[in-house]
């Protein structure tokens, strides 16, 4: 086998292993702490929504401030150092209590702020392209799988155990992670920097093909379960289960884009952003749980597409010396995102309902994609695969540059 064959497989499965472990484990974290402080330590709902955001604040603190300001050789020690705190994380949510559990969350959201970004830039080390974003589309296939399957483990664990218990249950999935964190790759290079990457063409086109469907996101992640069941009368799980039909659509387009990546993105992206737009007009027109389920699957297309999309540009448009940090402003800007959209939107619903609350959320959509567009429409290098040519505002990683 060629050595290039061997080295795609290495990276593909120890990167699914540690994002299946990563992504499954934030998902039950993040859903079951808001569960574990209403109804084992008595929490008002007020201080749930408080404890949930600690976690996204000190992620967004880590990914923001500094994750981009370490060296790579630091950053592998504090990822694998991680890893180790998210294992003691979920030993002491068992123990917890509710002063204790503010200071685990700070630490779960710290060590996620950590891997969250370097995880992305594993990925896209390679140095053949196509290879490259390959394994960016694989990464996003883990991701989803994640979502699917970790969720599907915590509703079956639930069935016998408590939520405190659910935490106990999850640690063989995180010593998974630790173990495989020690054999993830890192840049070689010595000369990474931040310097000019927030004026980046790739970082920026990324932030506003992002906008398009994570405005959207954001609000259905929280809110999705609360909206079926004032609309449709039916119960909490059955609310729950287009959840499953959602990621399973977005697991198969991921599935399909690292098969066959795309060479040309403006395309496909137009695409995905046009269903994201007519599912969002659709929420004030439907009638039966059916069609919801049905435009949920519609939308699972966009979640599945977007986000490599979004994270194929920051890997055409930097430089290696670039991405780490890159990916790190990336990784802030979702937390952002996801703090700020669930408010607006809660805050809106109490005027306008569910239906047209989603409804209004077609403007953000728009008004990212106009600009994307308009201002990034024509650059080849962001859109176009592209070999040999090389990427905008790179830098070229000498120490005069830095």
């Amino acid at each position: 086998m060629e050595k290039k064959n061997v080295s795609f497989i290495y990276l593909a499965i120890t990167l699914m292993i540690m994002t299946f472990s990563m992504r499954a484990t934030n998902n039950m974290i993040i859903t079951t702490v808001p569960l574990l402080a209403k109804i084992d330590l008595g929490f008002s709902s007020f201080f749930v929504g408080i404890i949930s955001a600690v976690i996204y604040l000190f992620t967004f603190t880590v990914t923001f401030y500094v994750n981009p300001r370490i060296n790579a050789r630091l950053r592998r020690q504090l990822f694998i150092g991680a890893n180790f705190a998210i294992l003691f994380s979920l030993i002491a949510y068992y123990f917890t209590n509710g002063i204790a559990i503010w200071g685990i969350s700070a630490l779960a959201g710290l060590a996620y702020g950590i891997m969250m970004p370097n995880l992305i830039t594993s990925s896209t080390l390679l140095k053949d392209q196509k290879e490259r974003e390959r394994l960016i589309s694989l990464y996003s296939v883990g991701l989803s799988l994640s979502l699917i399957l970790g969720p599907t483990i915590e509703d079956y664990i639930l069935t016998f155990v408590s939520y405190r218990d659910v935490f106990l249950l999850f640690i063989p999935i995180v010593i998974a992670g630790v173990i495989v964190s020690t054999m993830i790759k890192f840049p070689h290079t010595k000369n990474e920097t931040r310097a000019n990457v927030m004026k980046n063409d790739g970082l920026r086109a990324s932030l506003l093909t992002i906008t398009t469907y994570n405005i959207p996101f954001a609000a259905l992640s929280i809110f999705l379960t609360l909206y079926a069941i004032a609309r449709f009368h039916v119960s909490g799980a059955v609310a729950y289960s287009p959840y499953i039909y959602f990621f399973s659509i977005s697991f198969l387009t991921r599935i399909l884009l690292t098969i066959h990546p795309l060479k040309h993105i403006k395309l496909p992206l137009l695409f995905s952003i046009m269903i994201t737009g007519f599912a969002l007009i659709m929420f004030p027109f439907l009638t039966t749980f059916t069609s919801f389920l049905l435009l949920m699957m519609l939308l699972g297309i966009p979640h599945g597409s977007i986000f490599p999309m979004s994270t194929i540009m920051i890997a055409r448009g930097t430089s290696v010396e670039q991405r780490s940090a890159a990916n790190s402003y990336f990784m802030a800007y979702n937390n952002i995102l996801f703090m700020v959209i669930p408010l607006a939107f809660g805050y809106i619903v109490k005027f306008i309902g569910y239906e047209y609350s989603f409804l209004i959320l077609i403007a953000p959509v728009i008004l990212s994609a106009v600009a994307l567009f308009k201002i990034y429409g024509s650059n080849t290098t962001i859109f176009i695969s592209n070999l040999k040519k090389v990427p905008p505002n790179a830098i070229s990683g000498k120490k005069n540059d830095l």
